[in-house]
């Protein structure tokens, strides 16, 4: 693989150096993991259609959806490399890279709702998160909501008490696999691509994910419950390669940023239409029984999960998470 993606970072610095040529567009390559027509998916096209619109043609930006590229581990290493120049991860995805302060997203019960999470993403804490990825390379150009994430399992699961014992999916996150082990589960990482596979055949028992792709997957086809725990924010990160972004024309980068404020502002409308959607259809695809926790039921879920937060406050840096909570005071 790291022939392959040696081999397609050749390629791409030709392709990188057409800005220099008028005649020819800037090609942009946006890889992801997930389908077309989750929010992700449609914020992706919306960022391509405004930023060749915008552009007039100056700029061509080809979409590679579900993973036709890269896997979840492959895609950032090929975004170094200049394989691809643009990427939407998830925040968890830069902990592995040495940036643990992403992995602030993922802690229980941190945010409660998607306003919450704007107060940081969007504010001057966001910034100084995105700031931190230039030394490794990348550029931060903005946040995107995910929704929140949710268990699903082939057995009901009320409270931490039921899912004790089950091989739950999760994420590439040190801070996912203290939250699935807080509540007595046994967490598995796979790429996204894999789990629907993984849960038809019974190599995991259940998956720690988003509604949207737990819909667009189709993994509600093969899980017989879900729970709506809301337990952590799901997001990503918008990031290009720095040194291709450095070498645009100063107009091109206005305009393209200009055309990402847009695509974000639709991924977060879309994020939120786009989950009570999904959470319809699983419902009528009568395929999947959801189950909302009761006010107690939750408190279990919280009470359980707490722990983690001071657990991995150090793994995070303390800093960052107090100026979250600063932040969320306000």
């Amino acid at each position: 693989m790291k022939r392959l993606i040696t081999s397609l970072a050749i390629a791409a610095a030709f392709s990188a150096t057409a800005p220099a040529f008028a005649s020819a567009p800037i090609v942009i390559k946006f890889s992801h993991v997930v389908a077309p027509d989750t929010p992700k998916g449609q914020a992706a096209e919306y960022f391509k259609k405004l930023a060749e619109e915008r552009t007039k043609g100056r700029v061509k930006v080809v979409i590679y959806p579900n993973s036709q590229l890269y896997k979840d581990k492959e895609e950032l290493e090929a975004l170094q490399l200049g394989a691809v120049q643009m990427l939407a991860p998830t925040t968890s995805k830069f902990g592995p890279m040495g940036l643990k302060e992403f992995e602030v997203f993922d802690l229980p019960y941190l945010f409660m709702n998607e306003d919450q999470v704007h107060k940081v993403t969007r504010g001057p804490v966001g910034q100084a998160l995105l700031k931190k990825l230039e030394p490794r390379g990348l550029k931060g150009l903005a946040f995107w909501d995910n929704g929140f994430r949710v268990f699903s399992a082939n057995r009901p699961v009320r409270t931490p008490q039921d899912i004790k014992g089950l091989k739950i999916r999760i994420n590439s996150s040190k801070v996912n696999t203290a939250i699935v082990q807080s509540v007595g589960a046994l967490p598995q990482t796979m790429a996204l691509s894999e789990v629907y596979q993984a849960l038809q055949t019974g190599v995991v028992d259940g998956a720690d994910g988003n509604i949207s792709n737990l819909y667009t997957q189709k993994q509600f086809e093969v899980q017989k419950y879900m729970t709506n725990t809301r337990h952590s924010y799901s997001g990503y990160a918008v990031v290009v390669n720095k040194k291709f972004w450095d070498g645009l024309p100063g107009d091109i980068r206005t305009t393209l940023e200009g055309a990402m404020k847009d695509a974000s502002e639709y991924n977060d409308q879309m994020a939120e239409k786009d989950t009570t959607a999904a959470l319809n259809a699983i419902k009528a695809s009568g395929k999947t029984q959801i189950y909302e926790p009761t006010a107690a039921e939750k408190a279990a879920w919280v009470k359980a999960m707490q722990p983690v937060q001071n657990e991995m406050a150090a793994r995070i840096g303390t800093d960052t998470v107090k100026a979250i909570h600063t932040a969320l005071a306000k």
